[in-house]
C-alpha cells in the first residue's frame, strides 16, 4: 500500500514538472514569435508588402498591413501610436507634415522613387493642350510644388524665381495657356480625369487607379535632383533605432521585393536602395 502511494506521489510530481516545462517552453516560444509590427501603406502597395510580410517571418516578426486610401491618415495614425511604421511618402512630404502638425516622425529606410506623371482622358499629347484647359494638382505643399515643377519642365508654365523651396500656384509667373488649376487631395487627382483636361498624379495613386505609365502624356525624369522625392519608411523619432523595425527595412530592401515592385509598377517606380543617387 505504501509503495502504491509512493508511486502515485512520484507520478503526480512528474506530471506537475512536465506541465511546468511545457508552460515555460510555450512562454519562451511566444516571446520569440510574437513581435507584431503594424505598417500603414497606400493600398496600391499591398502586394509588395505581402512579400515583405513573408520575408520577416524568419525573424519572428508578424507584420500587420494596414491600408489607407489618402495621404493624411497614415501619419496621424503613426503619431498617435496606432501604427508602428508607415511607408507611402517622400522626404519633402514628411518634412512639411512634421512642421504643420508638430510631430516628430523620421525616415528609417529608403524604398522607391515614383516619377510623377501627367494623364488625360481628352488628349494624347501634351502639345494638344488648349487655352483655358483645366488642370488638377495634389493639394499638399510638397506634391503641389512637385507638380508645378513638372508642368514647368513640360513648358506649360514658368515659376517665379523666389527663395521658396516649395512653390505654389501663387508663384506662377507665366501661364501662356491661361491654365485653370484645381488642387485636390493627392489620392483624388486620378479620379478627376473626367472633370479636367489633364491631371498631375503621384505614382502610387496612378497605380491604385490602374492608370498605366504607358498612357501618361508626360513623365518626370529621375535624376540627382529627384532625391527629395525618394519614398521612405517612417517611424516615430523614439523608434528610429528600433532593431525590429530595422529588420523590416532590411526585408524590404531585397531582390524579392524589387521583383514585386517591378511586377506591380513596371516603369512607374525605381528602387533606390541599390541605385546610384
Amino acid at each position: 500500500m505504501k509503495n502504491l502511494k509512493k508511486i502515485i506521489k512520484k507520478s503526480l510530481l512528474w506530471i506537475t514538472c512536465l506541465g511546468l516545462i511545457v508552460l515555460i517552453a510555450g512562454c519562451g516560444n511566444k516571446n520569440a514569435q510574437d513581435k507584431t509590427v503594424k505598417v500603414g501603406i497606400n493600398n496600391a502597395d499591398t502586394p509588395i508588402w505581402k512579400v515583405v510580410q513573408k520575408q520577416v517571418k524568419k525573424d519572428h516578426i508578424k507584420l500587420k498591413i494596414v491600408e489607407f486610401s489618402d495621404y493624411n491618415q497614415p501619419n496621424t495614425a503613426l503619431a498617435q501610436g496606432e501604427l508602428d511604421i508607415n511607408a507611402y511618402q517622400h522626404q519633402f512630404f514628411l518634412n512639411n507634415w512634421n512642421k504643420a502638425h508638430h510631430t516628430h516622425l523620421v525616415a528609417i529606410g529608403n524604398t522607391v522613387i515614383q516619377p510623377m506623371t501627367i494623364y488625360s482622358n481628352k488628349i494624347t499629347n501634351i502639345k494638344q493642350l488648349k487655352s483655358g484647359a483645366k488642370v488638377s494638382l495634389p493639394n499638399d505643399a510638397s506634391n503641389e510644388a512637385r507638380a508645378l515643377q513638372l508642368l514647368e519642365a513640360a513648358g506649360l508654365i514658368t515659376l517665379r524665381n523666389t527663395n521658396k523651396k516649395l512653390p505654389s500656384t501663387k508663384d506662377i509667373q507665366a501661364n501662356k495657356l491661361d491654365l485653370k488649376f484645381s488642387v485636390l487631395d493627392a489620392a483624388q487627382t486620378a479620379h478627376s480625369l473626367n472633370d479636367v483636361d489633364i491631371a498631375v498624379v503621384n505614382g502610387n495613386v496612378a497605380n491604385a487607379a490602374k492608370l498605366s505609365p504607358k498612357k501618361a502624356i508626360y513623365k518626370e525624369k529621375v535624376s540627382q535632383k529627384s532625391k527629395p522625392w525618394i519614398n521612405i519608411i517612417v517611424a516615430n523619432k523614439k523608434d528610429k533605432n528600433n532593431a525590429t523595425y530595422k529588420k523590416v527595412v532590411k526585408a524590404f530592401q531585397t531582390p524579392a521585393v524589387a521583383k514585386e515592385i517591378k511586377h506591380v509598377y513596371g516603369q512607374g517606380a525605381v528602387t533606390v536602395w541599390n541605385s546610384k543617387f
